[in-house]
């Protein structure tokens, strides 16, 4: 395992899981997705899987929280995707400041690349290891894609997204609004494609496991549960602790039984790991993470979601399961009427929606697309037309006139 900022091999920067990689023998074009958590790695996987199967070569930058324990070391469920090739940077230690993560993830991913040389990166969203490589690529201009930009969120995180689709060359988003947010921030209309959320294409079909396979792997003991996820809000690190406090507090109190995912390593992941872990095991299964499938499925069969992940406000309406949507995390980014906001704080809310909403079922909300990401993906890809963009980018659109390009770039 490579240390922060540093790492054996080739490049001082990763690492390659097989010895003989296609990423150095296929002759389709190399795609290269960076992925930090668990979370973009679900939106990730359905696209290099049906671009795998169009015949480029996929390989995957693996960072970020993957490579802890202490949430799961979720870099194994992306070395289960068969084919591929698998690059590890550890990038922070616990407790690191997320400057200092991003400049380590840029020391390493640019020291990568310039060995292994991708066709095109895909990152996702607004995490610090996304941007730290549509930094890289800016630089360097390598040929990016940011996956789900121009969504709004109130808290640093949107800037970091923003930041992303200015760096990033060409933008895949999951809805019309997204894509006018993009275009007043000055990009090409030609290099805005509207495709969904790719992770609704999973849940739009068969997770491949029962829920009672799931129950049993995990260990959950009643069939009767809703889902818990609170994550940190990195500016509002000083009050997390209160605000898990709070909305557990009335879990607690509603006498059901939930299971909870871990948060992400954000600042005031420790204030929130202090609440749950004094949680009653008998009412609380806490889990660091789960294999996307089984998550999948698991939603399918809870009676509710609450906490402020994105998939209470994008997978939830999807499947038609009702969502507690707490805090300011996911502000303004989803308004279907499966949801109900409330602040952490708001204990009446809290237990009005547990009290009439458990078990309930809306109907199935489109808003980010029907589960066709993928497809929509691919098709971009396989137009000639695309490999062809000038890697200058001008306000509002047009040529820089710059050499590069994403096709014969200049080395």
């Amino acid at each position: 395992m490579t240390e922060p900022g540093s790492g054996s091999g080739a490049s001082g920067a990763a690492t390659a899981a097989s010895a003989l990689p296609p990423w150095y023998q296929g002759t389709g074009r190399k795609l290269l997705f960076v992925t930090g958590t668990r979370a973009d790695y679900g939106k990730l996987e359905p696209l290099a899987r049906a671009a795998q199967a169009a015949g480029f070569v996929i390989g995957f930058f693996i960072t970020g929280m993957h490579m802890m324990s202490r949430y799961g070391e979720t870099k194994l469920e992306v070395k289960r995707f068969a084919g591929a090739d698998f690059f590890e940077f550890v990038n922070q230690r616990e407790g690191d400041p997320q400057d200092f993560i991003l400049a380590k993830t840029v020391m390493g991913f640019s020291d990568f690349v310039h060995e292994h040389r991708p066709d095109l990166v895909i990152v996702h969203g607004d995490r610090v290891e996304a941007l730290a490589a549509a930094i890289v690529c800016a630089m360097k201009y390598i040929p990016s894609a940011h996956i789900e930009g121009g969504e709004v969120s109130g808290t640093i995180d949107e800037s970091i997204r923003h930041c992303n689709t200015k760096l990033c060359a060409t933008h895949f988003v999951s809805c019309e609004e997204a894509r006018a947010r993009v275009l007043a921030l000055g990009e090409d209309p030609g290099r805005v494609y509207t495709i969904g959320s790719p992770e609704l294409d999973a849940h739009a079909r068969p997770s491949g496991v029962s829920i009672d396979e799931v129950r049993r792997y995990y260990e959950i003991a009643s069939p009767d549960f809703g889902i818990a996820v609170f994550h940190p809000v990195t500016s509002e690190a000083h009050t997390m602790q209160a605000q898990a406090e709070s909305l557990f507090g009335r879990l607690q109190a509603s006498g059901r039984y939930f299971v909870v995912i871990a948060p992400n390593n954000d600042p005031g992941t420790d204030g929130i790991f202090s609440v749950l872990q004094r949680l009653p095991s008998e009412r609380f299964r806490l889990i660091p993470s789960m294999r996307f499938a089984y998550f999948s499925e698991l939603m399918r069969h809870a009676a509710v979601m609450v906490g402020n992940s994105s998939a209470g406000v994008r997978e939830a309406p999807f499947l038609g399961l009702p969502s507690l949507d707490v805090g300011s995390r996911q502000h303004r980014r989803a308004f279907a009427p499966s949801i109900t906001a409330a602040s952490a704080f708001d204990t009446d809310t809290i237990d009005q929606f547990l009290a009439q909403s458990w078990g309930r079922r809306f109907e199935p909300d489109h808003s980010f697309g029907s589960g066709e990401a993928a497809q929509g993906f691919v098709q971009v890809l396989d137009d000639a037309g695309f490999w062809k963009q000038s890697l200058q980018k001008a306000f509002g659109g047009g040529e820089g006139g710059v050499e590069g390009r994403v096709e014969g770039r200049a080395a």
